[in-house]
């Protein structure tokens, strides 16, 4: 088209002129620059000219990947900086590897995909035996550790796999060695500590107290326990904190094993006089009496004294504490003449002086020699450790397959505390039946001149808030009372309200007809 054809949309005049530098159109006489003069239309597919500041296919400006590629890239770099956080570096090329192999090399974007490496990792871990806490992985990858473990129950699942129980005894070796609370404590200490609590985590297995559990508040437990006995200052709320765990399990752990320990103590002598809250006083006594259970055959059903091997110095050494000093001027009253006694010629009794200087001198030197015994004793006690009683050549000491330590006999046999509870519960519920069949009778046979006598000889015990009170039936009843005679009543045998399903013996007999 010429640029005299057609006319300047301001003058209405053919002056129209092509600019050299922008190609435009400009009127010679208004000098308006005209519209859409040099429009070029881009015709063509996604494979036809590229775009001025898009590129049809890439991943955006100036980049030559494409999105596939863009996307793997950043879920490798996340990866590598999730595996930082847990301080994992040389698990990257492993936990790449399995993500690959789940996602079908597709990888993946958003919170589900930061939760699918952590549940990886968390696996692979697991499998090689080495510590990781999923209570630090829920941290890192921001999610609780309930949705990661339904996580990692999928990856487990998908892999085939089948991963090795929790080792509860490598758990207790990582904290003790690694933990920033215990990096104070010297190397003879903290070996003895590891060889302490090694030997009671054990016995913890054994008295199935790890049973159903969360192993990690039992492991804060025994570190607490074992940082005390061997007088190393940590509080279980310290502890707690750097295992992740909720302080009042731990405390709850911590009473068990206390609890046992007392159970223990009592083969001793004076085990009759171990509490729970002077545990720690006897400790060193009920764990060498453990330790010696422990290294006994199953075939010495008697041991003499002397293979006991009970440590006499360790306990003269208590003995001669600040506690139990012996008053040796209080002694004096032994020497004095009861008045009472008549002695006709004191005189008869010949005794030189030299005799009487020489019996002087000799007592007093057996006080003084006493005496002295008495303050160095006092003060070897007060620099004495309390660990040199331990000898740690059990082989509890040392980490055992379960068969193994369920074996051993470390003078305590137990049942799992939610048997133990169980039956307690129980027992507490055929009581509770015995005394609603008593109401029951009193209600539908009044004039029984008998039931008075009866109803008395039906005594419950009701656990309200912990405290067994042992009451007649005077007493108000509760709920599970009304639950048990609308059971009764409807004809429920005694045996299934035993096993406390209420609400599935309710729906079934009660509210289904």
């Amino acid at each position: 088209m010429s640029n005299n054809s057609r006319p300047c949309k301001n003058c209405n005049k053919r002056t129209l002129t092509q600019d050299e530098d922008s190609g435009n159109l400009v009127c010679k006489s208004c000098g308006i620059l005209q519209d859409f003069d040099n429009y070029d239309p881009q015709i063509g597919g996604i494979s036809g000219a590229g775009g001025t500041y898009v590129r049809h296919g890439s991943a955006g400006s100036g980049s030559v990947y494409n999105y596939k590629e863009s996307k793997i890239y950043h879920a490798e770099k996340l990866i590598e900086d999730l595996m930082l956080q847990l301080e994992l570096s040389d698990k990257s090329s492993d936990v790449k590897r399995t993500v690959f192999q789940i996602t079908e090399g597709e990888y993946g974007q958003g919170r589900w995909f930061e939760v699918c490496i952590g549940a990886c990792a968390y696996v692979l871990m697991r499998k090689d035996s080495k510590h990781l806490s999923i209570v630090k992985v829920a941290e890192v990858v921001k999610c609780d550790i309930f949705e990661l473990g339904r996580m990692v129950y999928r990856v487990v699942d998908f892999l085939d796999t089948k991963l090795p129980e929790f080792d509860i005894v490598n758990s207790f070796e990582h904290y003790i060695k690694e933990a920033p609370i215990f990096s104070g404590v010297e190397e003879d200490i903290k070996g003895r500590m590891l060889k302490q609590g090694v030997f009671l985590v054990q016995c913890l297995v054994k008295w199935y107290v790890t049973t159903g559990r969360r192993p990690l508040p039992v492991v804060a437990a025994v570190l607490v326990f074992v940082a005390q006995l061997n007088q190393v200052d940590v509080t279980i709320e310290d502890v707690a904190e750097e295992l992740q765990v909720v302080v009042g399990t731990c405390k709850l752990r911590y009473k068990e094993l206390l609890e046992r320990l007392v159970k223990v103590a009592r083969g001793l002598p004076w085990g009759e006089d171990v509490t729970v809250k002077n545990i720690m006083k006897h400790a060193p006594f009920v764990i060498q009496y453990m330790e010696l259970k422990s290294m006994s055959k199953n075939s010495d059903k008697r041991k003499s004294f002397k293979d006991v091997g009970v440590d006499l110095d360790y306990m003269i050494d208590d003995f001669l504490s600040n506690e139990n000093v012996v008053d040796i001027k209080s002694d004096s009253q032994y020497f004095q003449m009861d008045p009472s006694l008549s002695i006709e010629s004191p005189n008869r009794f010949q005794i030189s002086q030299e005799c009487l200087a020489m019996i002087y001198t000799k007592i007093k030197n057996q006080v003084s020699v006493l005496e002295s015994a008495n303050s160095r004793y006092s003060k070897e006690r007060e620099t004495k450790s309390t660990y040199d009683w331990w000898q740690g050549e059990s082989e509890m000491s040392k980490k055992l397959l379960v068969k193994q330590i369920l074996e051993k006999d470390v003078g305590l046999s137990t049942t799992p505390p939610s048997f133990d509870r169980g039956c307690s519960a129980n027992e507490r519920r055929k009581a509770k039946i015995k005394a609603a069949k008593c109401r029951i009778h009193k209600t539908m046979y009044p004039s029984d001149a008998g039931s008075i006598d009866k109803i008395e000889q039906c005594p419950v015990e009701h656990v309200n808030g912990g405290k067994k009170r042992r009451r007649k039936m005077k007493v108000d009843v509760d709920w599970e009372d009304f639950i048990i005679e609308t059971l009764l009543l409807h004809q429920v045998e005694e045996e299934e309200i035993e096993k406390g399903y209420y609400k599935t013996l309710l729906d079934l007999h009660v509210f289904n007809h």
